[in-house]
């Protein structure tokens, strides 16, 4: 019997990890085909993007946090037009928020010349490496994450700039189109709702595409099949 139980354990932190690791895989995909042109960086759900043109035969990254040590490769985005023909290329390279950070200091590689971010204008001289480095900065030293607040839910979602978020749950049926999120920063979104006690599940919507809460690591599946985020006000 506790054979049993304890291989019934095992598989339920299985299915725990390869769930986080589909959240995450899903996450990176999300924010991979939104990345439509080269510009300076930006914050989408929880992670820093930074992208480059197609102009050299290799392009890389290095932060201050590793000491400049490590030279991180960016990838290559192809966009095609409707015919399937390649429209454009764009260059990336994604990293989490460095936790207890308010930002990061980084230097561009571009065919082996170290240089700053020529899509950033914020640099600054480092006295340490005796020469100008990018600066990217943000507000929070730890990502806002969906929480419960007196009587009510904060929901909190990070993207892009500009977009129309929408949330949805079991507490409006599914339907998307009643909740609008605020963009109360640029790509901060945010949405208070007074909810009973009970357990809620929940996503958010740009366009058409549910979305998983980045800030909150529980998730459930729910009667239906679909996988949700999911919230309990006692």
């Amino acid at each position: 019997m506790k054979r049993l139980f304890l291989l019934l354990v095992l598989a339920a932190m299985t299915l725990c990890c390869l769930s986080a690791q589909e959240d995450n895989q899903y996450t990176l995909d999300k924010i991979r085909i939104g990345i439509k042109s080269a510009k300076e960086p930006y914050i989408a759900d929880n992670y820093i993007v930074f992208t480059a043109e197609d102009n050299h035969r290799f392009t890389g990254i290095a932060f201050d946090f590793e000491d400049y040590k490590t030279i991180h490769p960016f990838e290559k985005l192809v966009s095609y037009d409707y015919d399937n023909n390649p429209r454009g290329t764009v260059l990336f390279y994604i990293i989490p928020i460095p936790k207890n950070s308010t930002g990061i200091s980084y230097r561009m590689i571009f065919d082996g010349l170290w240089t700053t971010d020529p899509l950033n204008p914020v640099k600054q001289f480092s006295f340490e490496s005796g020469t100008y480095v990018s600066q990217f900065k943000y507000k929070n030293m730890t990502p806002t994450v969906t929480e419960k607040k007196n009587d009510k839910v904060v929901f909190i979602h990070d993207s892009e700039p500009g977009m129309v978020v929408r949330l949805s749950g079991t507490f409006s049926n599914w339907d998307s189109f009643i909740y609008y999120m605020n963009e109360t920063s640029p790509g901060h979104y945010e949405i208070e709702l007074p909810l009973p006690s009970g357990t809620y599940y929940y996503c958010f919507y740009e366009g058409l595409s549910p979305i998983l809460d980045g800030t909150n690591p529980a998730k459930v599946y729910t009667p239906e099949g679909r996988i949700a985020s999911v919230i309990t006000v006692n």
